[in-house]
């Protein structure tokens, strides 16, 4: 291994009910599942961590290369430029039906420029690492000797040992008043007002553990896992849905059937900074999102598992 040595966690694996039945279509339904014990990172991968596999390894990520022309057809050059993409507010109110309002691809963004060029992570060595596509992570996680998390994985350790609650910490979202992570306060997605001490990303362990001690389980940022997405309904029945230690989806059906471009995408986990009640309540363990495996954004990073 000539990997991180940042701390891991040990977790017992067991049976617990994934999914939810009461918020958004892709978490239904709610199902059994087991998985095998493993050990995960207690935060996500931070700026220091990821700056040390590239000085190790001489890695580049995806957002640093421009595009191959001939993965994208009919793609404006422009766009196919070193980029990665820019959560940027608007200054005003704007209709939550248009993610373009908010969304840029920015050229120049990449890990150590979140913002884009002229913005840099000095002083951010404990901030989560973003602007990773699914390649990075999983270079990073092969360099380390670990790997990326199921989805089932991911989300057995979020709950940190409370099956069914609605969030990785209980059924209150702020109990006591107290914010139990770095989301959006405000009215999304122009106004925040950062009750919770934080605009954009938070160092890891601004906010308490859940109870098997693991950091940022919700909120800060999302995190990528090995499942290719679909929805949990669709994955009834199917040789990947199985009780014990499940593998979701396919890679061949799951592209975004909206989008001309046949980009496979991955399930992606425990919402972000960005995560506001008036637009996306997804700072649960059951919720998913999905990501397209090469695109990289400034609210997604991860975390590592060692299994067996």
């Amino acid at each position: 291994m000539c990997g991180s040595n940042d701390e891991m966690v040990v977790l017992p694996g067991g049976t617990f009910r994934m999914g939810s039945d009461d918020h958004y279509p892709e978490e239904r339904p709610a199902h059994k599942v087991r998985v095998d014990p493993f050990r995960i990172d207690r935060h996500p991968v931070t700026n220091a961590a990821f700056a040390r596999f590239v000085d190790a390894t001489g890695h580049v990520t995806s957002a640093e290369r421009p595009a191959d022309p001939a993965d994208y057809p009919g793609a404006d050059p422009a766009m196919l430029q070193p980029s990665s993409v820019v959560f940027v507010p608007p200054p005003h109110r704007v209709a939550l039906n248009d993610h373009y309002q908010w969304w840029h691809y920015i050229a120049g963004a990449d890990w150590r420029h979140p913002r884009g060029p002229g913005s840099s992570i000095d002083g951010m060595d404990q901030h989560p690492v973003v602007h990773v596509a699914f390649e990075d992570a999983l270079a990073y996680a092969t360099w380390a000797g670990k790997a990326l998390p199921t989805e089932a994985e991911w989300e057995f350790a979020a709950r940190g040992g409370l099956d069914g609650a609605e969030f990785a910490w209980g059924e209150e979202f702020t109990p006591g008043g107290v914010h139990m992570a770095n989301t959006w306060q405000g009215d999304f997605p122009w106004q925040n007002l950062a009750t919770d001490g934080y605009i954009g990303t938070s160092p890891v362990g601004a906010f308490a553990a859940n109870g098997y001690g693991l950091l940022d389980m919700a909120g800060n940022v999302w995190e990528w896992t090995t499942d290719w997405f679909q929805h949990h309904e669709q994955l009834q029945g199917k040789p990947c849905c199985t009780l014990e230690n499940p593998r979701g989806g396919c890679m061949e059906d799951s592209h975004d059937p909206n989008v001309p471009v046949r980009i496979p995408r991955r399930v992606m986990k425990g919402g972000s900074h960005l995560c506001a009640p008036n637009y996306c309540r997804r700072y649960r363990p059951a919720a998913r999102m999905a990501q397209p495996i090469d695109t990289s954004t400034n609210h997604l990073g991860f975390r590592c598992v060692v299994r067996g």
